[in-house]
Protein backbone atom coordinates (compact mmCIF):
# COMPACT_ATOMS: atom_id res chain seq x y z
CA UNK A 1 0.00 0.00 0.00
CA UNK A 2 0.98 3.33 -0.72
CA UNK A 3 0.91 6.40 1.65
CA UNK A 4 0.25 9.88 -0.09
CA UNK A 5 0.98 12.88 1.59
CA UNK A 6 -1.05 15.84 1.67
CA UNK A 7 1.78 17.74 -0.49
CA UNK A 8 2.37 14.98 -2.80
CA UNK A 9 1.58 13.88 -6.47
CA UNK A 10 -0.65 10.69 -7.30
CA UNK A 11 0.73 8.56 -9.59
CA UNK A 12 -2.61 8.87 -11.64
CA UNK A 13 -2.00 12.74 -11.91
CA UNK A 14 0.99 12.41 -12.64
CA UNK A 15 0.73 10.02 -15.34
CA UNK A 16 -2.41 12.34 -17.02
CA UNK A 17 0.13 15.65 -16.24
CA UNK A 18 2.89 14.02 -18.18
CA UNK A 19 0.54 12.79 -21.53
CA UNK A 20 -0.32 16.90 -21.42
CA UNK A 21 3.80 17.80 -21.43
CA UNK A 22 4.78 15.20 -23.56
CA UNK A 23 1.92 16.49 -26.07
CA UNK A 24 2.95 19.99 -26.20
CA UNK A 25 6.57 18.76 -26.58
CA UNK A 26 6.09 19.09 -30.73
CA UNK A 27 6.11 23.20 -30.80
CA UNK A 28 3.93 22.68 -33.85
CA UNK A 29 1.20 21.29 -31.38
CA UNK A 30 2.00 24.43 -29.40
CA UNK A 31 1.24 26.83 -32.27
CA UNK A 32 -1.67 25.20 -33.06
CA UNK A 33 -3.17 25.20 -29.51
CA UNK A 34 -2.53 28.75 -29.51
CA UNK A 35 -4.25 29.67 -32.51
CA UNK A 36 -6.98 27.86 -31.75
CA UNK A 37 -7.55 29.39 -27.64
CA UNK A 38 -6.57 32.61 -29.50
CA UNK A 39 -9.75 32.29 -32.53
CA UNK A 40 -13.00 33.14 -31.46
CA UNK A 41 -15.27 30.26 -31.38
CA UNK A 42 -14.23 27.72 -33.58
CA UNK A 43 -11.74 27.22 -36.19
CA UNK A 44 -11.56 25.06 -39.64
CA UNK A 45 -8.91 22.82 -40.43
CA UNK A 46 -8.30 24.17 -43.55
CA UNK A 47 -7.88 27.79 -41.80
CA UNK A 48 -5.41 26.27 -39.28
CA UNK A 49 -3.12 24.88 -41.58
CA UNK A 50 -2.87 28.88 -43.95
CA UNK A 51 -2.22 29.97 -39.96
CA UNK A 52 0.62 27.78 -39.15
CA UNK A 53 1.90 27.34 -43.08
CA UNK A 54 1.12 23.83 -42.76
CA UNK A 55 -0.50 21.03 -45.02
CA UNK A 56 -3.46 20.32 -44.56
CA UNK A 57 -3.13 16.50 -43.51
CA UNK A 58 0.25 17.38 -41.24
CA UNK A 59 -2.52 19.78 -39.09
CA UNK A 60 -5.18 17.00 -38.88
CA UNK A 61 -2.71 14.58 -37.14
CA UNK A 62 -1.64 16.96 -34.55
CA UNK A 63 -4.96 17.92 -33.93
CA UNK A 64 -6.01 14.48 -33.02
CA UNK A 65 -3.14 14.36 -30.46
CA UNK A 66 -4.27 17.49 -29.01
CA UNK A 67 -8.17 15.83 -28.65
CA UNK A 68 -6.43 12.66 -27.39
CA UNK A 69 -5.79 14.59 -24.14
CA UNK A 70 -8.15 16.69 -24.28
CA UNK A 71 -7.22 20.01 -24.99
CA UNK A 72 -9.08 20.98 -28.12
CA UNK A 73 -12.89 19.26 -29.31
CA UNK A 74 -13.33 18.26 -32.82
CA UNK A 75 -16.55 18.74 -34.45
CA UNK A 76 -17.74 17.46 -37.77
CA UNK A 77 -19.84 20.28 -39.44
CA UNK A 78 -21.67 18.73 -42.87
CA UNK A 79 -18.37 17.69 -44.95
CA UNK A 80 -15.56 19.84 -42.71
CA UNK A 81 -14.13 19.72 -39.27
CA UNK A 82 -14.63 22.62 -36.63
CA UNK A 83 -11.97 22.95 -33.84
CA UNK A 84 -12.37 24.92 -30.53
CA UNK A 85 -10.06 24.77 -27.85
CA UNK A 86 -11.53 22.75 -24.32
CA UNK A 87 -12.60 25.59 -21.81
CA UNK A 88 -11.55 22.43 -18.85
CA UNK A 89 -8.25 22.96 -20.82
CA UNK A 90 -7.72 26.91 -20.15
CA UNK A 91 -7.48 25.95 -16.32
CA UNK A 92 -6.42 22.58 -16.22
CA UNK A 93 -3.29 22.95 -17.69
CA UNK A 94 -2.18 25.43 -15.24
CA UNK A 95 -3.29 24.12 -12.74
CA UNK A 96 -0.91 20.75 -13.48
CA UNK A 97 2.18 23.06 -13.73
CA UNK A 98 1.42 24.24 -10.12
CA UNK A 99 0.92 20.86 -9.06
CA UNK A 100 4.18 19.79 -10.69
CA UNK A 101 6.02 23.10 -9.17
CA UNK A 102 5.03 22.05 -5.62
CA UNK A 103 2.69 24.84 -5.35
CA UNK A 104 -0.36 23.24 -4.54
CA UNK A 105 -1.78 19.63 -3.67
CA UNK A 106 -5.34 18.41 -4.22
CA UNK A 107 -7.43 20.97 -4.18
CA UNK A 108 -8.64 21.08 -0.85
CA UNK A 109 -11.36 22.71 1.02
CA UNK A 110 -9.42 25.03 2.94
CA UNK A 111 -6.44 24.73 5.47
CA UNK A 112 -6.62 22.53 8.12
CA UNK A 113 -3.44 22.34 10.00
CA UNK A 114 -4.53 25.77 11.78
CA UNK A 115 -1.80 26.96 14.38
CA UNK A 116 -3.44 27.08 18.18
CA UNK A 117 -2.19 29.98 18.97
CA UNK A 118 -3.48 32.30 16.51
CA UNK A 119 -7.02 33.64 16.91
CA UNK A 120 -9.32 35.38 14.37
CA UNK A 121 -12.30 37.60 14.58
CA UNK A 122 -14.23 40.00 13.08
CA UNK A 123 -12.13 44.06 12.25
CA UNK A 124 -13.30 46.87 14.30
CA UNK A 125 -12.99 50.08 13.29
CA UNK A 126 -10.40 50.57 16.45
CA UNK A 127 -8.51 48.38 14.36
CA UNK A 128 -8.15 50.05 11.48
CA UNK A 129 -5.03 52.15 11.75
CA UNK A 130 -2.85 48.66 13.20
CA UNK A 131 -4.24 47.45 9.87
CA UNK A 132 -3.31 50.32 7.79
CA UNK A 133 0.46 49.18 9.37
CA UNK A 134 0.72 46.33 8.66
CA UNK A 135 -0.69 47.37 4.99
CA UNK A 136 2.63 49.66 4.61
CA UNK A 137 4.89 46.91 5.55
CA UNK A 138 3.54 44.31 2.68
CA UNK A 139 4.05 47.44 0.55
CA UNK A 140 7.40 48.39 1.33
CA UNK A 141 8.21 44.25 0.19
CA UNK A 142 7.37 45.65 -3.58
CA UNK A 143 5.63 42.03 -4.52
CA UNK A 144 2.55 42.56 -2.14
CA UNK A 145 0.67 45.37 -4.12
CA UNK A 146 0.96 47.61 -7.12
CA UNK A 147 -0.28 49.99 -4.40
CA UNK A 148 3.22 52.50 -3.16
CA UNK A 149 1.52 53.77 0.02
CA UNK A 150 -1.11 53.13 2.70
CA UNK A 151 -4.54 54.75 1.77
CA UNK A 152 -5.56 56.73 4.78
CA UNK A 153 -7.73 55.16 7.68
CA UNK A 154 -11.24 56.30 6.92
CA UNK A 155 -10.55 55.28 3.09
CA UNK A 156 -10.16 51.88 4.59
CA UNK A 157 -13.01 51.96 6.31
CA UNK A 158 -15.01 52.38 3.16
CA UNK A 159 -12.95 49.84 1.16
CA UNK A 160 -14.41 46.11 1.88
CA UNK A 161 -17.61 44.57 2.33
CA UNK A 162 -19.46 44.58 5.84
CA UNK A 163 -19.25 41.34 7.32
CA UNK A 164 -16.17 40.16 5.74
CA UNK A 165 -13.21 41.98 6.90
CA UNK A 166 -11.00 40.11 9.43
CA UNK A 167 -7.63 40.53 11.87
CA UNK A 168 -5.92 38.11 13.63
CA UNK A 169 -4.38 38.23 16.89
CA UNK A 170 -1.22 36.56 18.52
CA UNK A 171 -0.93 37.12 22.22
CA UNK A 172 -3.72 39.71 22.04
CA UNK A 173 -1.76 41.88 19.55
CA UNK A 174 -3.55 42.29 15.77
CA UNK A 175 -0.76 40.56 13.87
CA UNK A 176 -2.56 40.66 10.17
CA UNK A 177 -5.89 41.12 8.44
CA UNK A 178 -8.08 39.85 5.13
CA UNK A 179 -10.63 41.59 4.06
CA UNK A 180 -13.07 41.37 0.66
CA UNK A 181 -14.30 44.16 -1.51
CA UNK A 182 -16.55 44.33 -4.24
CA UNK A 183 -15.46 44.12 -7.95
CA UNK A 184 -18.30 45.82 -9.63
CA UNK A 185 -21.74 47.89 -8.03
CA UNK A 186 -23.62 46.04 -10.48
CA UNK A 187 -25.73 43.69 -9.26
CA UNK A 188 -25.39 40.29 -10.69
CA UNK A 189 -21.74 40.99 -9.06
CA UNK A 190 -23.18 41.36 -5.58
CA UNK A 191 -21.37 37.92 -4.60
CA UNK A 192 -18.07 38.21 -6.18
CA UNK A 193 -15.41 39.77 -4.61
CA UNK A 194 -11.86 40.85 -4.57
CA UNK A 195 -9.73 39.47 -1.63
CA UNK A 196 -6.59 40.87 0.60
CA UNK A 197 -4.46 39.31 2.92
CA UNK A 198 -1.48 40.75 4.99
CA UNK A 199 0.63 39.46 7.70
CA UNK A 200 2.88 41.62 9.50
CA UNK A 201 6.27 40.76 9.13
CA UNK A 202 7.65 39.62 12.71
CA UNK A 203 4.78 37.28 12.81
CA UNK A 204 5.11 36.11 9.13
CA UNK A 205 6.13 32.23 9.51
CA UNK A 206 4.03 31.63 12.09
CA UNK A 207 0.56 30.30 10.42
CA UNK A 208 -1.39 33.97 10.64
CA UNK A 209 -2.05 34.15 6.80
CA UNK A 210 -3.84 30.40 7.27
CA UNK A 211 -6.11 31.06 9.87
CA UNK A 212 -7.43 34.23 8.25
CA UNK A 213 -7.65 32.61 4.94
CA UNK A 214 -9.65 30.24 6.50
CA UNK A 215 -11.59 32.32 8.31
CA UNK A 216 -11.78 34.37 5.18
CA UNK A 217 -13.19 31.57 2.60
CA UNK A 218 -15.56 29.75 5.16
CA UNK A 219 -17.34 32.83 6.44
CA UNK A 220 -17.63 34.18 2.47
CA UNK A 221 -18.95 30.47 1.84
CA UNK A 222 -21.94 31.28 4.26
CA UNK A 223 -22.18 34.92 3.87
CA UNK A 224 -23.43 35.45 0.57
CA UNK A 225 -20.21 35.57 -1.92
CA UNK A 226 -19.78 32.43 -4.16
CA UNK A 227 -16.84 33.87 -5.97
CA UNK A 228 -13.31 35.00 -4.14
CA UNK A 229 -10.71 36.39 -6.55
CA UNK A 230 -7.11 38.11 -6.16
CA UNK A 231 -4.21 39.16 -7.73
CA UNK A 232 -0.58 37.98 -6.48
CA UNK A 233 3.04 38.75 -8.09
CA UNK A 234 4.29 35.37 -9.74
CA UNK A 235 7.59 36.18 -7.75
CA UNK A 236 5.31 36.10 -4.17
CA UNK A 237 5.13 31.89 -3.96
CA UNK A 238 4.45 32.28 -0.71
CA UNK A 239 1.54 33.66 -1.49
CA UNK A 240 0.35 31.36 -4.16
CA UNK A 241 1.30 28.52 -2.24
CA UNK A 242 -0.89 30.22 0.85
CA UNK A 243 -4.08 30.52 -1.70
CA UNK A 244 -4.17 27.59 -3.91
CA UNK A 245 -4.10 25.57 0.30
CA UNK A 246 -7.10 27.33 0.47
CA UNK A 247 -8.66 26.39 -2.65
CA UNK A 248 -8.33 29.22 -4.89
CA UNK A 249 -7.07 27.99 -8.22
CA UNK A 250 -5.02 29.59 -11.25
CA UNK A 251 -7.34 31.12 -14.05
CA UNK A 252 -4.27 32.53 -15.91
CA UNK A 253 -1.50 35.38 -15.82
CA UNK A 254 -1.92 38.63 -16.90
CA UNK A 255 1.09 39.70 -18.29
CA UNK A 256 2.28 43.11 -18.50
CA UNK A 257 -0.83 43.94 -16.48
CA UNK A 258 0.45 47.46 -15.32
CA UNK A 259 3.46 49.21 -14.01
CA UNK A 260 5.30 49.07 -10.43
CA UNK A 261 7.94 51.04 -9.37
CA UNK A 262 8.73 52.14 -13.36
CA UNK A 263 8.89 48.36 -14.89
CA UNK A 264 5.93 46.56 -16.17
CA UNK A 265 4.71 43.49 -14.10
CA UNK A 266 2.40 40.49 -14.56
CA UNK A 267 -0.19 39.03 -12.05
CA UNK A 268 -1.68 35.71 -11.58
CA UNK A 269 -5.27 35.61 -11.23
CA UNK A 270 -6.65 33.15 -8.50
CA UNK A 271 -10.06 32.69 -8.19
CA UNK A 272 -12.14 30.23 -5.47
CA UNK A 273 -15.72 29.26 -6.09
CA UNK A 274 -18.10 28.08 -3.37
CA UNK A 275 -20.04 24.87 -4.21
CA UNK A 276 -23.96 25.11 -5.18
CA UNK A 277 -23.68 21.53 -7.43
CA UNK A 278 -21.77 18.99 -8.62
CA UNK A 279 -20.16 20.75 -11.37
CA UNK A 280 -18.31 23.26 -9.04
CA UNK A 281 -14.64 23.61 -8.99
CA UNK A 282 -14.25 24.13 -5.56
CA UNK A 283 -15.80 22.48 -2.16
CA UNK A 284 -17.23 24.72 0.75
CA UNK A 285 -16.39 23.75 3.89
Amino acid sequence: MTVTTPDSLSALDAETYAAWFACLAEPMRVRLLHAIATTPGSVGVGELAEMVDLRQPTVSHHLRKLADVGFVTLTRVGTSTRVAVNPACCVGLPHAADAVMGLLAARPCCPTDLPGDVATRPMADADLERVREIYAEGIATGDATFETEAPPVDALKDKWLPGHRWVAELDGAVVGWAAAAPVSAREAYTGVAETSVYVAGAARGRGVGKALLYRQVTEADTGGLWTLQTSVFPENRASLALHHQAGFRTVGVRERIARHHGRWRDTVLLERRRETGAESPACAC
